[in-house]
């Protein structure tokens, strides 16, 4: 015992005295359970008969099981619940991403109808069809926010306030400068309004 405390000083001699004496205490606490425990199962061995043993033993390997299944469960809702998460977040990125491209659509289409050519508006139309009926089978719901509702801080973006041009539009919507959009229950982009004041 003397030769380990002089080794254990030698080792931590740089650490502060506090540090040294809680190392030596723990170790001694240790020493002390370690010996507690192989008296009691001396002591325990000669008490309980064969079958009692094996009882014991298998009560513990039972509650080994159970924690360890217990354990595993959490384990795969866990993981389930980030793997959601982590696909919606992925699809949220690629939308988000999408949006200026749907705007930019949206703008061309207007400039292609003041043309006047049917053909070319039909076929940009299918087309600019076909790409916001996919972008809504992924969850993509555009808001639906027009001039008159009322403005609420929590789903809108005021961009700038101006005189209101009736009085019925003070403190709404006066106009809609770009869309929201929603991705299942989640907004992924504030629809950008002015207000009348």
């Amino acid at each position: 015992m003397s030769k380990k405390k002089k080794d254990i000083s030698e080792e931590q001699k740089d650490q502060p005295v506090k540090d040294q004496v809680e190392d030596i205490l723990d170790e001694a606490i240790d020493e002390v359970e370690k010996e507690k425990e192989e008296s009691k199962s001396e002591e325990n061995g000669a008490e309980l008969t064969e079958d009692e043993k094996l009882k014991e033993d298998i009560q513990k390997e039972k509650d080994k099981f159970l924690r360890l299944f217990a354990e595993f469960e959490n384990y795969k809702r866990r993981t389930s619940k980030e793997r959601l998460e982590l696909f919606k977040t992925a699809n949220q990125e690629v939308m988000t991403a999408m949006l200026p491209v749907l705007d930019d659509f949206d703008r061309a289409l207007k400039e292609i109808r003041k043309s006047g050519d049917e053909n070319l508006v039909h076929g940009v139309e299918l087309i600019h069809n076909k790409f916001k009926e996919t972008l809504n089978s992924k969850g993509l719901e555009a808001m639906n926010v027009k001039e008159g509702d009322a403005f609420d801080s929590e789903i809108h973006e005021a961009i700038t306030q101006i005189p209101a041009p009736k009085d019925k539009l003070k403190g709404k919507i006066v106009d809609v400068v770009e869309r929201g959009y929603k991705l299942g229950e989640r907004i992924i982009r504030f629809p950008k309004v002015v207000t009348g004041k």
